[in-house]
């Protein structure tokens, strides 16, 4: 009886210990799988600093040999039609060269273009903006180590400016995914080739989140930051100090075309539901509502914001239309989700299925009442503002 409570303290001691080795091990980030079954990189969790230097971090240069060989350059040539030469309409003319025209007339210039992107997966596909290859004839994808391959389009989505596309080579490096977690102030670095001149890397701070309401894209979630960016970073990443891929940088705001210290990235939550969706079902499938908003106006700037959107066009025949929705109603609830702006309305319906019903809440000359809503689905659509600078141009 004795030897059984000698030994019984040790037993206890290695269950402790095991339960508490096994609790850790949860506690790490899990490496997601996509829809497909591929298995994705899982998210880093500890910083990689420099930190030899007493008094604060001294370099990042680890995050950056962990991140930079996953973001290529994108180079992209487009034929450029020619105008027809009026020498193309004498009879004279044609009945000479007949159908072997001067290589003058035949055909335009190239127009090459430059851009970023960042592989995410180990099977060969990369997220990039939807400017940077948009009507492109080629696609040359230069990786980090000196390799380049031709790339082919799997998918685009101009209404948040992404696109996936896809190269055919082995040992390829990945950047994880952080979908949550990235607060105001933190330390982030942008990686891309800007003005062509190779892989840069600049260092900033996240200045806001959920930026929206800018005019550059249909749907917006942008994570701000004063991170140089420029002419050529278009694709490339924006990184934490643990060399996670936190957004893709996709705009300026500039009015001179460089950079201001205020500069847009999509954030990588968005980044992984688009290519999802694509590598799913070949597009973005969103819902619709067939409405267009009045912008917020704001007269005296010492009242809080109103709660609500007006609506300003109700498309004849349209989901809201038929669920009899009226110009002038202001939208104050969708399901349970109590409305602040006309982005948020439009990044809560997109997420809605086709053909599901949905229940609105507007309110019309003072009084309040319920609509059903049989959810649209939306065409794609471009956006474009001249203050806001796709990179490049």
């Amino acid at each position: 009886m004795r030897r059984t409570f000698t030994w019984l303290p040790w037993v206890l001691l290695i269950l402790v210990i095991i339960v508490f080795l096994g609790w850790q091990q949860l506690q790490k980030p899990k490496a997601p799988v996509a829809p497909d079954g591929v298995k994705m990189p899982a998210e880093k969790v500890e910083p990689l600093l420099d930190t030899s230097r007493a008094g604060g971090v001294v370099s990042y240069s680890a995050a950056v040999k962990v991140a930079a060989p996953a973001v290529v350059n994108i180079f992209t040539t487009q034929k450029v039609k020619r105008q027809d030469n009026p020498l193309l309409n004498d009879p004279v003319f044609r009945e000479f060269f007949g159908d072997q025209l001067p290589e003058q007339f035949s055909q335009g210039p190239n127009e090459n273009s430059l851009g970023s992107g960042v592989i995410v997966r180990a099977d060969g596909y990369i997220l990039t903006n939807n400017h940077v290859i948009a009507q492109a004839d080629q696609i040359i994808v230069a990786l980090n180590d000196g390799r380049r391959a031709e790339a082919e389009v799997i998918g685009t989505d101009p209404d948040t400016d992404l696109a996936v596309i896809k190269i055919e080579l082995d040992k390829l490096p990945v950047l994880p995914f952080k979908l949550s977690g990235n607060e105001v102030g933190d330390v982030v670095l942008a990686i891309g080739n800007p003005f062509g001149v190779g892989q840069t890397v600049t260092q900033g701070i996240i200045s806001a989140t959920g930026r929206s309401d800018l005019g550059i894209n249909t749907y917006e979630d942008f994570i701000q930051t004063d991170a140089a960016i420029n002419p050529g970073n278009s694709g490339g990443a924006l990184i934490d100090v643990s060399g996670n891929l936190i957004g893709v940088t996709t705009a300026i705001f500039s009015q001179s075309g460089g950079s201001l210290g205020i500069g847009f990235a999509i954030p990588a939550k968005v980044c992984q539901q688009i290519m999802n969706a694509i590598l799913k079902d070949g597009r973005v499938v969103r819902g619709w509502l067939g409405i267009s908003l009045l912008p917020p106006q704001r007269n005296d700037v010492m009242k809080p914001s109103e709660q609500g959107v007006t609506v300003a066009e109700v498309l004849p025949n349209g989901p809201s239309a038929q669920a009899g929705i009226q110009r002038g109603d202001k939208i104050i609830m969708v399901n349970d989700e109590q409305i602040t702006s006309a982005s948020h309305l439009i990044n809560y319906v997109a997420l809605q299925a086709p053909g599901s019903k949905i229940r609105i809440e507007v309110e019309r000359e003072g009084k309040k009442q319920d609509l059903e809503v049989v959810v649209g689905e939306r065409k794609q659509q471009q956006n474009t503002s001249s203050q806001y600078i796709p990179l490049p141009e």
